[in-house]
C-alpha cells in the first residue's frame, strides 16, 4: 500500500503561468489537490483611493494600468460614467473611433490569451503566431494614440485626437488578414487531439454556479448563458452593429476556448461595419468645459471588457475630483471560483484551469 502525506506547495507569485504576481497556496496529496487558496494584493496600487485627489481626466492613465491588456475599455468605462452624470452627447465620429479602438483591443487581448494559454499547456508555435498578429493591432493603436500598451486615448466627451490619415483604410485591410490567420489557428489548434485531451471536461462548472459566483464574459457564456452587455444593454453605438453573442454549453476549459475564439470573429464583424459607417466630419470631441466637474450625485455604468463585465461607480460632490470612485473588476470576480475548480483536480490540470479563467493581475489587485 502506497502511503502519501499532504504537502503545502506555493505556485507563484513568481511563476510564468500565473500571468502576474499571483500566489496559489495549495495542499497536495500525491498529485491530487486537496485545497487551493489564492493570495492576491502583491500588485495593489490603490487606484480608487488615489482617484479622490485627481481630476477626472487625470484618472484615465490609471485605468490603463488596471487590465493592461484591454486599456481602451478601461479608458472608456471611466469616461462613460462621467459623461452619464453630465448628460453629454458625443459626436458620432468620436463614438466610432472609440468602438474601433475597443474592438481592436479586444482582439489583441484574446490573442494574448490564446498564445499564452497554449504556451502554458505545452505548445510554442501558437504563441509566436498570436503575437505576430497582435503586433499588427498594437501598431494600429500606436498610430491612433501614441502608446503601445497604456494608451490614455479617451477623454470625457470624446477622444484625444482624430485618427491619422489612412488609418481607417489600414484597419479595413486588417480584417481579412486576421480572418485568414484565424483559420490557421483553428487548423493548428482547435482540432488538435492533444489540445482537446488537455481541455475537454477540465474545470467544469454549471450555469447555476456561474451565476452564484457572479462570473461574466466568456466564463459565464461558456455555460450557455447568452449575456453580453454590448448586445443586451447596448452602450455607445453598439446597437448599430450586427454581431452574435458566442456561447458554449459544457462550462469547461474547452467551452471557454470556443467562446473566446468566436468572440475574435465577432469583433472583426463589428470593426468591418464600423469602418464602413464612420462619418468623415472629423468631430472627435463634444463641447466640454476645460475643467470637468461631474454634477452632485452618483452614477454606475457597466460595459463588456474582454475579461467580462467591468463597472464604474462614481459619487460626486460637484467638484473636479470624485468624492468616491469604485470599479467592478471582472478578473477579481472570475477568480473567486478557482478554489472550487481546483479541489480534487490533478496537479497537471492546475495551470490549464487557471489559464482558462483568463485573469489580469492589475485588475485583480486594484
Amino acid at each position: 500500500m502506497i502511503r502519501t502525506e499532504e504537502m503545502m506547495l506555493n505556485v507563484g507569485p513568481q511563476h510564468p503561468s500565473t500571468h502576474g504576481v499571483f500566489r496559489l497556496v495549495i495542499k497536495v496529496d500525491g498529485e491530487t489537490i486537496k485545497e487551493a487558496t489564492p493570495v492576491i494584493g502583491y500588485l495593489h496600487r490603490g487606484t480608487e483611493k488615489l482617484a479622490e485627489d485627481l481630476q477626472y481626466t487625470q484618472i484615465i492613465p490609471y485605468t490603463d494600468r488596471m487590465d493592461y491588456l484591454s486599456a481602451m475599455t478601461n479608458n472608456y468605462v471611466i469616461c462613460h460614467a462621467v459623461e452619464t452624470m453630465m448628460g453629454l452627447e458625443l459626436p458620432d465620429h468620436a463614438e466610432y473611433l472609440r468602438v474601433l479602438a475597443m474592438e481592436l483591443g479586444r482582439v489583441a487581448s484574446h490573442l494574448v490569451w490564446f498564445g499564452t494559454y497554449l504556451l502554458d499547456i505545452g505548445a510554442v508555435s501558437p504563441f509566436l503566431y498570436a503575437f505576430r498578429e497582435r503586433e499588427v493591432i498594437i501598431n494600429l493603436l500606436n498610430e491612433l494614440s501614441g502608446g503601445r500598451l497604456t494608451f490614455n486615448y479617451m477623454r470625457v466627451g470624446g477622444v484625444k485626437w482624430d485618427a491619422p490619415d489612412g488609418w481607417i483604410e489600414k484597419v479595413r485591410d486588417f480584417v481579412p488578414y486576421m480572418r485568414e490567420q484565424l483559420e490557421g489557428y483553428h487548423d493548428l489548434v482547435t482540432g488538435n487531439e492533444i489540445f482537446l485531451n488537455r481541455v475537454n471536461g477540465v474545470g467544469r462548472y454549471t450555469k447555476e454556479e456561474a451565476l452564484q459566483y457572479s462570473l461574466s464574459g466568456a466564463n459565464l457564456r461558456c455555460t450557455g448563458i447568452e449575456w453580453d452587455l454590448r448586445k443586451h444593454e447596448p452602450y455607445s453605438i453598439y446597437d448599430r452593429f450586427d454581431f452574435n453573442v458566442i456561447t458554449a454549453e459544457e462550462g469547461d476549459a474547452w467551452s471557454r476556448y470556443q467562446c473566446r475564439m468566436g468572440e475574435i470573429e465577432e469583433s472583426l464583424k463589428i470593426i468591418e461595419q464600423a469602418v464602413e459607417q464612420i462619418p468623415n466630419d472629423g468631430q472627435f470631441m463634444a463641447k466640454v468645459p476645460r475643467i470637468v466637474k461631474a454634477p452632485k450625485g452618483e452614477a454606475f455604468v457597466r460595459i463588456e471588457s474582454p475579461r467580462g463585465e467591468i463597472g464604474c461607480y462614481i459619487a460626486s460632490e460637484g467638484k473636479k475630483e470624485p468624492y468616491r470612485l469604485k470599479f467592478r473588476r471582472p478578473s477579481f470576480y472570475n477568480l473567486q471560483i478557482l478554489p472550487k475548480l481546483l479541489e480534487g483536480e490533478n496537479m497537471a490540470n492546475l495551470i490549464t484551469i487557471l489559464g482558462g479563467v483568463d485573469i489580469v493581475l492589475g485588475e485583480v489587485d486594484g
